[in-house]
């Protein structure tokens, strides 16, 4: 069973499993949560191999420094995968953020530590939570069903969180050393502003609405993740244009239009320049 919307991609399926991670898994704007039933899947993932084995979840929340990389399962490998649009985790993590003050350093000990061994009364929930969203999303998509499914997704969510919060034991020195600093708070500002306005490609844009200079903010972004501020630009908009060369027959004017890019013949260049290929030819091989 593979089901998806613009917003939840569902799947028990080998052939799905693999269609979300061309299409969206990898992507740092998603949360994927991954339940292996059987077998064992490796993951690279925070560069390095991870297994994931049978009764264990995997998490991994979305984060702007890491995608998920190379796979290699068991052939027995079975599972149920729920990959959700960041903007749903970012809901639940506002909300959850006013009751619990140390919740942004979980989050942190989630990403560093992120299978964990369900019981089998947990695992049996989430079976409950991925039938429940299968069911809405199989139904004709009418604003009320919508609405449902996304309730469903976040209550999902909130669950799994409640589940993890019993087991991400954080000493007061671990959250000493992962509460959020200033450095912090304007990177996780900058990547949240890149998910809103990906086709703003100036580092100075981002810079005057976080208040400070281009420089520090390129200085910031490098000592966070290694990258500058405009390296994640240019990755951001990189990725998008890859998917609708790689995944639609839009024509390249149209593509360089709703990417808001002053004309075709810049998008041309800017391809070009980051791919090392044209539009056409970049097409043309992903086709090959």
């Amino acid at each position: 069973m593979t089901l998806f919307t613009d917003t939840i991609f569902l799947t028990n399926e080998i052939e799905g499993f693999r269609e979300c991670r061309e299409t969206r898994s990898t992507s740092t704007n998603t949360m994927t949560v991954l339940y292996c039933e059987a077998g064992y899947i490796d993951v690279y993932y925070h560069n390095k191999m991870l297994r994931i084995n049978a009764g264990e979840l995997f998490v991994r929340l979305p984060d702007f420094c890491y995608e998920l990389g190379p796979y290699e399962m068991s052939p027995d490998f079975r599972f149920y995968q729920v990959t959700l649009d960041a903007k749903i985790f970012d809901k639940v993590m506002f909300d959850h953020m006013r009751v619990e003050p140390h919740w942004y350093a979980k989050q942190e000990y989630i990403k560093d530590h992120p299978t964990f061994a369900l019981s089998e009364a947990s695992a049996a929930a989430f079976h409950t939570y991925f039938e429940l969203i299968a069911r809405q999303m199989r139904e004709e998509q009418t604003d009320y069903r919508r609405q449902i499914m996304m309730m469903l997704a976040r209550v999902a969510t909130m669950e799994m969180l409640n589940y993890l919060d019993k087991l991400a034991v954080i000493t007061p020195q671990e959250i000493g050393r992962m509460s959020v600093n200033h450095s912090d708070y304007t990177f996780r500002e900058f990547t949240r502003l890149l998910q809103q306005y990906p086709h703003e490609r100036e580092v100075q844009w981002y810079a005057k609405r976080l208040g400070i200079t281009p420089k520090y903010l390129s200085e910031i972004c490098k000592e966070r993740s290694g990258k500058s501020a405009g390296e994640w630009i240019a990755d951001i908009t990189v990725a998008e244009l890859k998917h609708y060369l790689r995944h639609t027959t839009m024509p390249i004017r149209e593509i360089a239009n709703l990417m808001d890019f002053p004309n075709a013949s810049f998008f041309c260049q800017y391809t070009k320049k980051h791919t090392g290929l044209t539009p056409n030819k970049f097409r043309k091989q992903k086709q090959e």
